[in-house]
């Protein structure tokens, strides 16, 4: 008997977004349609405010749309409640920020098994658990040190661990190297394109920076609400 592959792309229909500022209305998204397959890295570019880090925020479900539909494979997530959200997020996917938002007090390990305490894995399981996404991200010899006590591209590397915890099928990226120099945002960029290409991880990735986008599959521009796709770079002979 053939076992069902998971169907995880993700599927945008028709979605309209917008905040109030005082008195007025903004809109972000108007009748924005866009699908992700599974398996994809996707970076997401476009002037500041307008409405990257939204895309993330529904894709991942932290923000609901105004109007529309998101899919993620048969899971309609847009109409969950938010207990049946929150357990969908904690086991479907990792965010990975610009600063790190590392607890100060708590060491690498401790920081990487956070979003683990909330599953039904013992101290031992949550210990191998640690210890082999750490070794994965190249971080083991530093899994006792406090963040103050690393380097901030080992502090991302700390947030993509704990990001891949729960071993999520989809990456939410906002601005990953953006405090990063060159050198260790190239290293993070190519650990991202690993867990992309090896470990099959879908990635959303929000970037201001260009050289960043030759990592990922596709590049998508947002446009007035709409995101425009890069025509694909020709491979160097």
């Amino acid at each position: 008997m053939t076992q069902a592959i998971e169907d995880n792309s993700i599927s945008i229909r028709n979605v309209q977004k917008g905040y109030k500022i005082g008195n007025q209305s903004v809109t972000i998204f108007d009748n924005l349609t866009l699908d992700i397959p599974k398996g994809d890295f996707v970076a997401v570019m476009g002037p500041s405010g307008s409405g990257k880090s939204t895309l993330l925020n529904l894709v991942g479900g932290i923000d609901r749309p105004d109007s529309g539909v998101i899919n993620f494979g048969n899971t309609r997530i847009d109409t969950m409640s938010e207990s049946a959200l929150s357990q969908w997020r904690g086991s479907k996917v990792g965010f990975v920020f610009q600063f790190y938002n590392l607890m100060p007090m708590l060491t690498a390990a401790q920081n990487v098994e956070l979003p683990l305490l909330l599953t039904s894995l013992t101290k031992r399981q949550r210990r191998e658990r640690v210890e082999t996404i750490l070794n994965l991200v190249g971080l083991s010899e530093r899994k006792d040190h406090l963040p103050s006590e690393l380097s901030g591209g080992q502090m991302q590397r700390v947030g993509i661990a704990r990001a891949l915890a729960a071993d999520p099928v989809l990456l939410l990226c906002d601005e990953p190297t953006g405090d990063l120099d060159r050198k260790s945002a190239d290293e993070i960029l190519e650990m991202l394109q690993v867990l992309n290409k090896e470990m099959g991880k879908t990635i959303v990735m929000v970037t201001h920076d260009d050289s960043a986008c030759r990592f990922a599959n596709r590049t998508l521009r947002l446009n007035k609400g709409q995101f425009i796709e890069d025509a694909p770079l020709k491979s160097a002979a």
